[in-house]
């Protein structure tokens, strides 16, 4: 791809990241865009990782690195007006869904027995709502007796919680902390925790890059931050 003066800048190229990032309902990495624009992936992943970085004030919108790719999405600063405009009804994911994705996470791939076995309850119900959701999918059966389905975590886990891979999980004793006490904290007296209850949680224990403090922000399945 050429412009009318010859081939592309790299300010030409990161307005084209832009648009196809806007027009995507996904992640896309830089080779996909580098098809689209017909120039160097390099080029790409380097417009790219400006638009990242680029100043907050100059604009309501951002472009975070998630799930092996690049998303646009609002601010978390107007995640509310946003909401409101939008009048999309939050979506509710329960204790019990949180200690099973953590689990499955951390032990993938594992069994529905595994699961049950460390919450110590049976959780077909929930694993079932968690598949439903995308947020976990079928990996195969492991070569035990009754060939029992394998789970593990999907790109959607990924964009759920803002990670780029699941390199950036943290240490598993930290998760545990996390849902055996901050889970009881947040959550006490109630059944069900809101997406904005349990992105609270998980923010304390992914905390926001110094050097980008937006990247730790959350998108796509709850309010914090809409994608575009």
């Amino acid at each position: 791809m050429t412009s009318d003066a010859g081939p592309l800048s790299l300010g030409d190229i990161r307005r084209g990241v832009e648009c196809l990032l806007f027009v995507s309902p996904t992640p896309l990495t830089a080779r996909e865009m580098a098809l689209a624009l017909e120039v160097d992936e390099a080029l790409v992943e380097r417009a790219s990782r400006e638009l990242v970085s680029r100043d907050p004030s100059q604009s309501g919108l951002m472009v975070r690195e998630v799930a092996g790719g690049f998303q646009m999405a609002t601010r978390p600063e107007y995640a509310v007006a946003v909401a409101r405009f939008v009048g999309k009804r939050a979506q509710k994911l329960s204790r019990a869904a949180l200690e099973c994705l953590a689990i499955i996470a951390y032990n993938q791939p594992c069994t529905l027995p595994e699961v049950d076995a460390i919450r110590g309850v049976d959780s077909s119900g929930v694993v079932k709502s968690l598949l439903d959701k995308g947020l976990i999918r079928e990996l195969g059966r492991k070569d035990a007796p009754g060939r029992p389905v394998l789970y593990g975590t999907t790109e959607e886990f990924l964009v759920y919680f803002g990670l780029k891979s699941l390199d950036d999980l943290p240490d598993q004793a930290v998760l545990e902390q996390m849902v055996s006490e901050r889970a009881q904290a947040v959550l006490e007296g109630t059944e069900d925790a809101s997406v904005e209850d349990a992105r609270r949680m998980v923010e304390q224990v992914f905390p926001p890059d110094e050097q980008d403090p937006e990247n730790g922000a959350q998108a796509g399945a709850g309010e914090s931050l809409h994608p575009l």
